[in-house]
């Protein structure tokens, strides 16, 4: 059982140093998702990280890192993101149970989108967060310019993220990514990509995890200008045909 007395005490420690401020129940609803998605492994494939204080590190703290660099951007309530690749449901999850904004996860594996789904419902938070199995080209198809935000952590190359995020997004609207050690040809193809689909990087924050844990760089894009490219494209072709 990781959502334990010590183990809440734990998170708060490792939080406060990013400025990050947590209440107890929030707490408790983080390592609750935690929990539920370890006994969920036992069954099927979510995750390689089990041990209960490198996983709290690895998913929980990770996921909220993204918070620090949106604070200052995202102050209305009524925030509406979507979360690409969500996996186990980080950073959906923790992002959700951590503010009061409404989320929509998605992940192209129906199982792991099932998964997420039940750890929606337990967790009480089914008015908040959805989940989906459905591409991020397909989203933007339906919900076209719907979003104020879009947040990914650890899933494509940066120019392939803001592809996919421009057209999901509102006039105005972020992409927020979470990465290890971003190469600089990475930045450099994020950035030209942006150029093409009217997206600017506005934000650049490094971070180190608690326990030597990991390094990980926080990216943040707006989109504020018009887009020279037809957005979404046909599915697959961001990943096999980028942009740049």
């Amino acid at each position: 059982m990781i959502n334990t007395s010590d183990n809440v005490s734990e998170l708060t420690k490792f939080l406060a140093p990013y400025g990050i401020h947590i209440d107890t129940d929030q707490c408790q609803q983080l390592l609750t998702h935690l929990d539920l998605v370890i006994k969920k492994n036992q069954v099927m494939n979510l995750t390689r990280i089990v041990d209960p204080n490198e996983a709290i590190i690895r998913h929980v703290v990770d996921s909220l890192l993204l918070l620090p660099s949106l604070y200052g951007l995202l102050l209305d309530m009524n925030v509406r993101f979507v979360d690409i690749g969500t996996g186990a449901g980080f950073p959906g999850i923790p992002l959700g149970i951590m503010t009061s904004w409404n989320g929509v996860l998605i992940d192209s594996v129906a199982k792991k989108v099932k998964a997420v789904a039940e750890f929606i419902d337990d967790l009480g938070i089914g008015n908040q967060l959805s989940a989906q199995a459905i591409r991020a080209e397909e989203l933007a198809k339906a919900q076209r310019s719907s979003f104020d935000l879009v947040t990914a952590r650890a899933v494509a190359d940066l120019g392939i993220l803001v592809e996919y995020a421009t057209p999901l997004l509102k006039k105005g609207g972020y992409l927020a990514v979470s990465k290890a050690r971003i190469p600089d040809d990475e930045i450099e193809r994020g950035d030209k990509t942006g150029e093409l689909v009217g997206m600017r990087r506005v934000s650049r924050e490094t971070y180190e995890l608690p326990q030597e844990q990991g390094h990980r760089e926080i990216i943040v894009f707006q989109r504020k200008g018009s887009c020279s490219v037809k957005l979404p494209r046909q599915v697959g072709m961001a990943k096999h045909k980028p942009l740049v």
